[in-house]
C-alpha cells in the first residue's frame, strides 16, 4: 500500500490559508495531516511541520502512526496543559477551525493569544481532492462491499428478515477484509420500510411482491465506500416496476453528467429531468449525492442548490430514488471518482433487480 504524502498535504494547507500557523482540532483532518487516529489530540501545523499534542494513553499509538508524517509529539495531562503546550509554540497569527471548536476552548486560547483567525472548512475543502493512496483505499472498500453483496445474494429472498440480511452483509464485509461497515447497513423491504430512505433494519420479513433497498458500504483504514441496489421479489406492482426502470435511467443520466468542471447541481438536474418527464419528481425526496472519504458524508454535496464544481479527485455518489409509503421505494447508487477526462466507477455490483 502506498504511503500518504503528509508533507505535501501540509504544504497545500499552508498555501491555502491566510496565516502561517493553523490549529487543527477536527479528528478527520488530524488523521489526514498526521495519520493519528486517537480520540484526543490537536495539531499545530506550520512551515516547521506538524506538532501533535495528546495524552498519555496514546504514547505508543501516536509514535507509530505519526512516524511517516514526521510529526513532533508532546503529551499533556489535560486540556489546559494541551492548550499551554500549543500556544507556547505559536509565534504569529493562529488560524483555527471555528466550526470545530467549542466556545470554552476558544475562550481559553484567546486568553493566551490575541491574533486568532477563523479558517472554517479549509482543511476539509483540501480533503475533497483524494490522492492516489486515498482512491486506492476507497476502491478497495468498494470492492469489499461488492463481494459481500454478491456472496449474500441468496439471502435476499422471501422469508428472510431485514436484520438477517444486514448481519450477513456486515459479517461478509469483515471476512473480506473490512474493518466494519461504513454505516449501519440499510435493508428496507415492503410498502412502508422501503419508502423510508434511511430505514433501520428490523424483523420485517421479505415477501413476494416487495422491493428491497440495500444500502451497503465498507470501512477500510478509515475510508468509506457507499452503494445501493434495489431488488424486486417476484411479481411486483407495475408502478413499482416502472419506478425501477426510471431510477436506473435517472442514475445513468446523473453518472454520465459527472466530470471535471461540471456544476454539482447539473448532476442533480440530470436525474431530476428524467423524473420530471415522468411526472414523479415529487417522489425524489433527497439530494442526488455527496462526497465520500474519511467521512461517509462530506464535500462536495450534489443537490439542486449545491455551489460545488466537480474537480479531479472528488469521490462522489450518484443515488437518485423514488419513494411512496404504501407502494415502496427504489434507489440505485454508485460511487464515482472524478478524473481529468470524466469519471471512473468504483462500485461494480450488478444492478439486475431480480
Amino acid at each position: 500500500m502506498k504511503i500518504p504524502d503528509h508533507r505535501r498535504r501540509l504544504e497545500r494547507l499552508l498555501a491555502m490559508v491566510p496565516v502561517p500557523q493553523v490549529l487543527v482540532t477536527d479528528p478527520e483532518d488530524i488523521r489526514w495531516l498526521t495519520g493519528f487516529t486517537g480520540s484526543n489530540g490537536w495539531v499545530l501545523a506550520s512551515s516547521e511541520g506538524t506538532l501533535l499534542v495528546t495524552d498519555g494513553r496514546y504514547v505508543d499509538q501516536a509514535t507509530a502512526q505519526c512516524a511517516e508524517a514526521g510529526t513532533r509529539i508532546e503529551f499533556a495531562g489535560g486540556r489546559s496543559e494541551m492548550i499551554g503546550i500549543l500556544t507556547n509554540s505559536v509565534t504569529d497569527e493562529l488560524g483555527f477551525q471555528d466550526d470545530r471548536m467549542t466556545v470554552s476552548v476558544h475562550r481559553e486560547i484567546s486568553n493566551r493569544i490575541d491574533r486568532l483567525v477563523p479558517i472554517g472548512q479549509d482543511v476539509r475543502e483540501l480533503r475533497r481532492e483524494k490522492d492516489p493512496t486515498e482512491i486506492e483505499t476507497i476502491a478497495r472498500a468498494a470492492r469489499i462491499a461488492d463481494s459481500a453483496l454478491s456472496e449474500c445474494a441468496d439471502h435476499i429472498v422471501p422469508g428472510r428478515s431485514e436484520r438477517e440480511i444486514r448481519d450477513a452483509l456486515e459479517s461478509a464485509m469483515r471476512r473480506h477484509g473490512a474493518d466494519g461497515p461504513s454505516y449501519e447497513t440499510i435493508v428496507a423491504t415492503g410498502a412502508t420500510n422501503s419508502a423510508r430512505p434511511h430505514h433501520r433494519p428490523n424483523d420485517t420479513i421479505l415477501r413476494e411482491g416487495d422491493s428491497v433497498v440495500i444500502d451497503v458500504g465498507a470501512l477500510v483504514d478509515g475510508y468509506h465506500s457507499d452503494m445501493t441496489r434495489t431488488f424486486l421479489l417476484g411479481e411486483v406492482e407495475s408502478e413499482l416496476a416502472g419506478w425501477w426502470d426510471l431510477v436506473l435511467e435517472a442514475q445513468d443520466a446523473g453518472c454520465r453528467t459527472v466530470g471535471p468542471g461540471v456544476a454539482a447541481r447539473e448532476v442533480d438536474e440530470a436525474c431530476r429531468r428524467v423524473f420530471r418527464a415522468a411526472g414523479v419528481e415529487d417522489r425524489f425526496v433527497h439530494g442526488t449525492g455527496h462526497g465520500v472519504g474519511l467521512l461517509i458524508h462530506e464535500e462536495p454535496y450534489i443537490g439542486r442548490n449545491s455551489p460545488a464544481i466537480l474537480r479531479p479527485g472528488d469521490v462522489v455518489t450518484v443515488e437518485p430514488g423514488l419513494y411512496r409509503d404504501g407502494l415502496g421505494g427504489i434507489r440505485i447508487e454508485d460511487l464515482l471518482v472524478v478524473t481529468e477526462n470524466g469519471f471512473d466507477r468504483l462500485t461494480g455490483s450488478d444492478k439486475t433487480p431480480r
